[in-house]
């Protein structure tokens, strides 16, 4: 609650603009610039949702499938896609290529590999996955959100708004394709249309967090600070650790002119990340007072 002595006045925008901005470029970056186009969901950054560990009894589990089925591609693409969840990317691979030995033509264990080579830095290798998919299955929609993701990272955006159109279309409840072509859209300054596109991918796929951090900062930047301040505290309740949100409810608060709210909020958002740009400065500017 603001304190009594300090009446609640909302900052001037230009005190908060540079913060902002901040926030924009820092908060999809902690959040993961999503995309788990297959084996995953909306948000969490390289883009993905695979960060939870998949436990050695899941796996173990898996190897007894193949035992009893080695030659079914499709158990080898189970385990693969389960060593990608924890991480283990070697083993996923080895997996993935075992499927594609027994089906060449495996559309999800094409479109998983190209996610594991995406994930370890080899854009090149994914994207000639991503290709071989759309080749022999044209209709296959996280192929084209996969490759829309690559083009995205390395400023195609015009390829990657291509891909991501095409995927809404083939199956209109793909939130990664909305989320993302929101990402371009907000980058772009288009915040109004960026802000339907986050709204899409949040009706998909309610439960990801991503997609209300980034509709809030977009939010923020068209000063709608109650609606930030809302998608803010959405995400905050999927994920309690993530400073960006924490900075982002900090911003809102303040545009509100809620400081006592707002440097709580900076204060939590330094307790999880001592180095977050947004909530350092959010504080300067409300003259970092306990």
């Amino acid at each position: 609650m603001a304190n009594p002595a300090n009446p609640v006045v909302p900052l001037p925008a230009q005190r908060l603009k540079a913060t902002i901005a901040i926030a924009l470029v820092l908060g999809a970056a902690g959040m993961g610039l999503m995309g788990c186009e297959t084996v995953g969901k909306v948000g969490d950054a390289g883009g993905d949702s695979e960060s939870y560990q998949v436990s050695s009894t899941d796996i173990s589990s898996l190897s007894s499938v193949i035992e009893k089925n080695p030659n079914d591609p499709e158990a080898w693409n189970m385990r693969g896609s389960a060593y990608a969840r924890s991480g283990q990317y070697g083993p996923a691979v080895a997996d993935f290529n075992r499927a594609l030995q027994l089906d060449p033509n495996s559309a999800q264990a094409l479109a998983n590999r190209a996610l594991v080579y995406r994930k370890t830095n080899q854009p090149d290798l994914a994207l000639a996955d991503y290709n071989h998919v759309i080749s022999v299955d044209p209709n296959y929609a996280p192929a084209y959100v996969g490759r829309g993701n690559i083009y995205r990272l390395q400023g195609q955006t015009q390829q990657a708004m291509a891909d991501y159109d095409k995927a809404i279309q083939i199956k209109p409840e793909t939130a990664e394709a909305y989320y993302n072509r929101g990402l371009i859209r907000q980058a772009a300054a288009n915040h109004e249309v960026a802000i339907d596109d986050f709204t899409s991918a949040i009706s998909n796929d309610p439960l990801a967090e991503a997609p209300y951090y980034s509709r809030g900062t977009s939010y923020l930047v068209l000063k709608k600070y109650k609606e930030a301040l809302a998608d803010f505290n959405q995400a905050l309740q999927i994920n309690n650790h993530n400073a960006a949100s924490w900075a982002g409810r900090g911003l809102a608060q303040a545009g509100m002119g809620d400081t006592d709210k707002a440097r709580d909020s900076y204060h939590r958002a330094l307790s999880i990340d001592s180095g977050n740009a947004a909530a350092k400065n959010g504080l300067a500017q409300l003259g970092n007072n306990s």
